[in-house]
């Protein structure tokens, strides 16, 4: 019995940041979901601050379409978050069962969410991280759950940049790219659930690839439904490039009930757009062509890679996933009363109070590093050029020498890096395609140099 009132009967759920059980709230009689907080060594104090959040988030909206949590109580040096049970599925398993949804049953559910999260966005909350598996579905109901990573607006932490949290298959660009998410952010991940719940299968592939994934979502045109698809519009102006341009998560709401009654979309279905300036990290694009010169090279070809803005805002994504993932896996959802609960990642600030990097830390540094480059090269060759050492611009013939060979490159594109931590080398594989419209790949090797809290390019390792 947990004080004094709640009884555990069976674990119904697990993951990172506790176990659930099915409860039976023995004073109102009724079955309620017990999440056991902090199951981590040393996690107790950040689950306990996200368990406390989403309950006074959670209650502040008393919505039909969000799970309500009930009570937070403490049993000795437990804690426990006491919630409604929904004897359902997560929306993730419904599609995963039964395939995917026919527009008008996606639309009715998500409707019903979209409703709860236009509450929510009124009162100054932003889920960030809305995802099929944290939509609870029982008999035609769809009910929002975990607010544990949320914000809201007079949260001091909400203005913080650099900071990542979410499941990566259902993050905006913006958020993606190291921005604080918004209202707006919640209308691309329902959209990006939409996609799922219609296509049975998510927005982008992560699997193991997370750097990958992040630099897809961030500089690629997000993913289309056929344009005759009944829900091909709404997608489009939902998973829109600029949050600007995204519609409002009331006006998502009444076209999605527009189409849960079999009417025609009022939405019209485009292509997707190109990343907007106010957060891209580095779009691959053509640069001006220039009359062809010799570049000069020290060793047959020397490459320059180097990192512009964007290795700011990736390495500050990759970093926060990883200090994430030292407390739970990032794309773990905490699903109440099903089977499949997990948890959602939150991240924390490094600070220098914080330990020092470990080897995984720093490996996921210089690939971002790396990878942010590739994304960004093209389009400000000055400001790529600057990252380099002295020593090693001197070596790649200085600016002209530089900007001759990359001139004609159209596009470059990573496919395969390895970064060693040990003496900060990175070998890496990328994909050309030339001006002239020759496609080449090419295996490089580079020494990294640290300079403050990042790297420079320090020569061919």
């Amino acid at each position: 019995m947990i004080a004094g009132r709640y009884r555990l009967e069976r674990e119904i759920g697990r993951g990172g940041s506790g176990t659930v059980h099915l409860g039976h709230d023995e004073v109102l009689g009724r079955a309620v979901a017990i999440k056991r907080i902090g199951v981590m060594p040393g996690s107790e104090a950040q689950h306990l601050e996200r368990a406390a959040r989403e309950a006074r988030l959670a209650a502040a909206l008393n919505h039909p379409n969000v799970v309500s949590v009930f009570d937070l109580v403490a049993e000795g040096d437990v804690h426990w978050l006491v919630m409604e049970y929904v004897d359902g599925d997560p929306l993730s398993d419904l599609v995963r069962r039964s395939g995917p949804l026919e527009a008008t049953e996606a639309a009715a559910l998500l409707a019903q969410v979209a409703d709860a999260l236009a509450d929510a966005h009124e009162a100054g909350i932003v889920h960030r991280d809305v995802k099929p598996s944290n939509i609870l579905v029982a008999a035609g109901v769809a009910k929002l759950n975990d607010f544990g990573i949320a914000r809201a607006s007079d949260d001091a932490s909400l203005t913080q940049t650099g900071l990542v949290t979410g499941s990566p298959a259902y993050l905006a660009p913006e958020v993606a790219s190291g921005s604080s998410a918004t209202p707006a952010s919640d209308v691309w991940s329902l959209g990006a659930t939409l996609h799922h719940a219609v296509t049975g299968r998510p927005p982008y592939e992560v699997g193991d690839n997370l750097i990958g994934a992040l630099y897809k979502i961030v500089h690629e045109d997000p993913p289309r439904l056929p344009e005759d698809h009944p829900l091909a519009g709404l997608l489009t102006v939902m998973m829109h490039r600029d949050p600007e341009h995204r519609w409002s998560m009331r006006r998502v709401r009444d076209e999605l009930a527009r189409v849960a009654r079999g009417q025609r979309s009022t939405a019209l279905a485009a292509p997707a757009t190109p990343t907007p300036s106010s957060y891209a990290t580095g779009v691959m694009a053509s640069v001006p062509d220039e009359p062809a010169t010799t570049r000069q090279q020290p060793r047959g070809r020397t490459w320059a890679w180097v990192a512009a803005a964007a290795v700011l805002a990736v390495a500050a994504v990759v970093t926060a996933y990883v200090w994430a993932g030292r407390g739970g896996t990032p794309e773990a959802s905490s699903d109440v009363g099903t089977p499949s609960g997990g948890t959602s990642a939150t991240s924390g600030t490094t600070t220098p109070a914080d330990p020092p990097l470990s080897a995984e830390d720093t490996r996921a540094q210089m690939d971002a590093f790396i990878t942010s480059y590739i994304a960004t090269v093209t389009t400000d060759p000055r400001a790529a050029f600057e990252q380099l050492t002295p020593d090693f611009q001197a070596e790649s013939g200085n600016y002209g020498g530089y900007i001759s060979w990359w001139k004609k490159v159209r596009t470059a594109q990573l496919t395969e890096v390895s970064s060693d931590p040990s003496d900060l080398t990175v070998a890496y594989t990328v994909d050309y395609v030339m001006k002239s419209g020759q496609r080449t790949t090419d295996r490089i090797r580079l020494q990294l140099q640290r300079l403050d809290d990042g790297y420079l390019i320090a020569g061919e390792g």
